[in-house]
């Protein structure tokens, strides 16, 4: 027989051997009962997601990609003051300890054994793992007897006691609390304390003050209930108490406290998203753009903290947006005055649609919902009439709170004429500006990207293939009707297209006179001659990317749809003198760690001959100053840079009028811009104010006046240069004209 002592100590040793027989269980996962825990190289890398940041060429930061909008801080970012204000509140004992806190452990059960509890026993390094690992809440770390409630607590705390050990063993305490500090969670959107700072005061950590500290760690226990925006008063109550745990530890004063307990607590208060920045139509093409590489790499744009540099400069882009809202106002206000006491989604005989806005409800998911409740249509379209609050877009105020029912608010929102605009360097194809159209939050839609018919910007494509086949800009065409034969549903039909104001006047012109006068009838004879299979094929080398007909004639006079980024890159084409590039939206990547993950390819086609391509650039400036030329009437935009820069363009309205479109060129830098309504069925009916000189040129001419204006961009102002080498056709027409004054007199 032992002695009772002996007994005692056996069980003691027994129960101390089991308990790390159950550790070593729980850590390898014995029988599938505990679930994974995170592996050693796991916990030497960190899991962290981190905010990608997308840089502009002007290095400005104009918005993030995030799941959890984190940016990361290093030790010596992090103020002496905020690490005691943590330690004093979360861990006293942090410096002594392993990761597990013994002595605040058995504190915490005698709390709850009296009822009294007043923290929780979790440490520091405790609460690091539960962030890191989602030791609670991730599937992979439930087993068998995660399914058991009680039990599934348990396994977790002692999952996190292992970790915890691992971690201090493995990291110095300076490094554990970075990555703390890094990984927690601050509520509002802000993970990580330098978010955290920047969200709530907007400053960076280290310039933070110790009642603001203070403020920060004290959410900590509670996100939503002691958030100094939605719950001052208990944040200010909670602060306070903070405040009080450092003058006990040491770290403040009574008269420190007593004077700092009594400051208000002043927010500077700004939650930030995704959708947060500039150009976010733009950015919002970026995940697709990068899409191949980001697979091919296996890096997550949202989570690894990726360094993005983009081609567009952030001032451009301020100017680009500026020229299309102070156009769209006015633009707008003709329109509705163009429709008044009318609607304006009409048929090609300007007679109202029936059913127009019933049938945009009826593909809402709204409507789609209350059918799939088992209402009918007529009950459906009841509960879309009936009136709620709702923010709508405002040319005054940018938007505006409103009552309206859904069926109104379509109405109103439908009648709005949109706008896009793409700005483009010829030579490196950096888009530099990029406006999809007039409000992100309200039209997600990228009319950059979108598919419209081009009218008679689609000429140059057509000229361009003359010129690649021995025409030149001094070779004569009749304005006369052409008769051009088609097969319709297998029967032989006559095409004959008309110009713009009907009339054909018998007049000879220069093809570099008629493409400035944009006279369609010449475009045809050209087409005609030249072929439209040809005109297809150069049109898809310089640029275009979407299907062309190239069995029908009227592709010729821009019956195809196009995208605005693609008929842009093209003009640049001809402007790099005849080379081809893809858009550049992103020039370098760097990983979390500042290396060079990726560049931008550099890799060009010649698509045109530079003969060619240079007897084009003089068709673009002949647009400008030919008489009556469409594009004449930039000269009332950019006038005063006529002797430092050269300038080129072409003017393009579609069918009905729905689509307006001016390209315009310089040497250094390629404008598209593009004009019209949402549905293609609300548009001008017709005269002056409907044309692409109208709608879209003042856009563009507004956007060239402020860049020029702008000493940073003096490198735009470039004359066109002179051949480079001998040009074997005539393009010095003698009707050339450079008198800018008449010429912007007659447009």
């Amino acid at each position: 027989m032992k002695k009772w002592y002996v007994k005692i100590l056996i069980v003691l040793l027994g129960i101390v051997l089991n308990f790390f027989v159950l550790l070593w269980a729980v850590d390898v996962n014995f029988l599938w009962l505990f679930g994974n825990s995170p592996s050693v190289d796991e916990i030497g890398q960190g899991i962290l997601p981190e905010a990608s940041v997308i840089y502009s060429a002007d290095n400005k930061i104009i918005g993030k990609f995030f799941t959890e909008n984190r940016s990361e801080v290093k030790f010596d970012e992090l103020p002496e003051d905020l690490i005691n204000t943590l330690v004093s509140t979360e861990d006293e004992r942090f410096y002594s300890h392993y990761g597990i806190d013994f002595q605040g452990l058995f504190s915490a059960l005698k709390d709850i054994v009296f009822n009294s509890k007043k923290r929780g026993a979790s440490t520091i390094t405790q609460q690091l793992v539960k962030n890191l690992y989602k030791t609670r809440t991730a599937k992979y770390s439930h087993g068998l007897l995660g399914r058991i409630p009680g039990i599934k607590t348990l396994v977790a705390k002692l999952k996190e006691w292992i970790v915890a050990f691992k971690i201090e063993m493995r990291f110095s305490k300076q490094e554990i609390l970075v990555m703390y500090f890094n990984t927690v969670d601050f509520g509002s959107n802000a993970f990580g304390i330098k978010t955290a700072a920047k969200t709530y005061f907007n400053k960076l950590p280290e310039n933070l003050k110790v009642e603001e500290d203070a403020v920060l760690i004290g959410l900590l226990k509670a996100t939503t209930t002691y958030n100094p925006k939605l719950n001052p008063k208990n944040s200010l109550k909670r602060r306070n108490t903070v405040l009080q745990n450092m003058v006990k530890n040491g770290f403040l004063t009574q008269k420190q406290y007593d004077s700092l307990s009594q400051i208000p607590i002043k927010l500077d208060f700004s939650v930030e998203d995704n959708y947060d920045g500039v150009a976010l139509h733009f950015r919002d093409q970026l995940s697709g753009y990068l899409k191949d590489w980001l697979k091919e790499t296996g890096k997550n744009l949202y989570c690894d903290g990726l360094k993005i540099y983009v081609t567009i400069d952030s001032s451009m882009q301020a100017y680009a947006e500026e020229a299309a809202k102070m156009q769209m106002k006015s633009l707008q206000d003709s329109f509705n005055i163009h429709w008044r006491g009318r609607n304006p989604w009409c048929d090609a005989y300007h007679k109202e649609i029936p059913d127009f806005i019933e049938n945009i409800a009826h593909k809402l998911p709204q409507f789609q919902k209350f059918i799939k409740q088992g209402y009918d249509t007529l009950k459906a379209m009841e509960e879309l009439n009936k009136p709620h609050k709702l923010t709508v877009f405002d040319y005054k105020e940018g938007q505006k709170d409103t009552t309206l029912s859904t069926l109104d608010s379509i109405r109103y929102m439908v009648k709005f004429l949109h706008c896009a605009l793409v700005a483009i360097e010829p030579q490196t194809r950096h888009i530099k500006a990029w406006v999809g159209d007039l409000d992100f939050k309200f039209w997600k839609y990228d009319k950059v990207t979108a598919l419209r018919q081009p009218g008679s910007t689609f000429k140059l494509f057509d000229y361009t293939e003359a010129m690649r086949q021995g025409f030149s800009p001094c070779d004569e065409r009749k304005d006369q009707y052409v008769v051009w034969p088609v097969w319709d549903k297998g029967k032989r039909k006559q095409w004959i297209p008309h110009n713009a104001d009907g009339i054909c006047t018998d007049t000879v012109y220069s093809l570099r006179a008629a493409f400035a006068r944009s006279i369609n009838t010449v475009a045809v004879q050209v087409s005609k001659e030249v072929g439209i299979e040809n005109i297809c094929k150069t049109a898809h080398a310089m640029g275009i990317t979407t299907p062309l007909n190239d069995t029908m004639p009227s592709t010729c006079l821009g019956g195809n749809d196009v995208t605005l980024l693609d008929l842009t890159n093209s003009y640049c084409t001809v402007m790099a003198d005849g080379e081809y590039q893809a858009p550049v939206l992103v020039t370098k990547i760097l990983d979390k760690n500042g290396e060079i993950i990726y560049t931008a390819p550099e890799h060009t086609i010649q698509a045109l001959d530079y003969e060619t391509a240079f007897l084009m650039q003089t068709m673009l400036k002949g647009a400008m100053t030919e008489h009556h030329c469409t594009s004449g009437y930039l000269w009332r935009y950019v006038r005063d840079w006529y002797n430092t820069c050269g300038f080129g363009g072409k003017t393009g309205t579609s069918n009905n009028h729905s689509d307006g479109w001016f390209i315009g060129v310089t040497p250094g830098l390629v404008s598209g811009v593009w004009v019209g309504g949402e549905f293609r069925s609300i548009h001008f009916r017709g005269g002056e104010i409907a044309g692409g000189n109208f709608t879209a040129l003042p856009v563009c001419g507004k956007f060239l006046q402020k860049v020029l204006s702008d000493t940073a961009f003096n490198r735009y102002q470039q004359k066109f240069p002179a051949p480079q080498t001998k040009i074997s056709r005539n393009y010095n027409c003698k009707a050339y004209n450079y008198d800018v004054d008449t010429v912007s007199a007659e447009n």
